[in-house]
């Protein structure tokens, strides 16, 4: 060997996390990892937080003894106040007055709009949040627009 330079290869020994038991002469790693596969598609799933309870789109009506309006509301939380819109389109009212009480989950909304002959009408909204937990939870109270008086009731889409 006269003329040959030596090779030196580094020994390798396996480290104690490499090392895995053996049952049956099989490594138990092959059935690990289908267990923690197995283990995460059985778990069930964590709600998310969904932000702000009253941002979304909400359908309804208000309705007075004798007539019934259909509502659609749109509620954004632009991180420092609500901002909405009473039936978006032409002819949207946008809310002048969006407050929730968190402590007893009630809310008051004001807007100015048009009652069917086109004079200017005040409304305010008084409700309280119920099935707050379910994506489509619901908002039912009082509906005042101008001398008219009647009930309402939305519901989260």
């Amino acid at each position: 060997m006269a003329g040959m330079a030596a090779i030196l290869l580094p020994c390798v020994f396996p480290r104690a996390s490499d090392r895995m038991a053996t049952q049956n002469g099989r490594l138990v790693k092959h059935a690990v990892l289908p267990a923690i596969w197995l283990v995460c598609a059985l778990a069930p799933g964590v709600p998310a937080q969904e932000g702000h309870p009253l941002t979304g789109s909400w359908h309804g009506e208000w309705h007075t003894a004798s007539e019934k309006h259909p509502l659609l509301f749109y509620m954004k939380w632009n991180s420092k106040a609500v901002e909405g819109t009473i039936n978006p389109g032409p002819n949207a009212i946008p809310l002048k007055v969006a407050a929730l009480d968190a402590a007893n989950w009630t809310v008051h909304f004001e807007a100015d709009g048009k009652d069917q002959a086109g004079n200017p009408v005040h409304i305010a909204i008084d409700g309280k949040l119920d099935n707050i937990g379910s994506y489509n939870r619901t908002i039912a109270g009082t509906w005042t627009q101008g001398a008219a008086k009647g009930e309402f009731k939305l519901t989260r889409d």
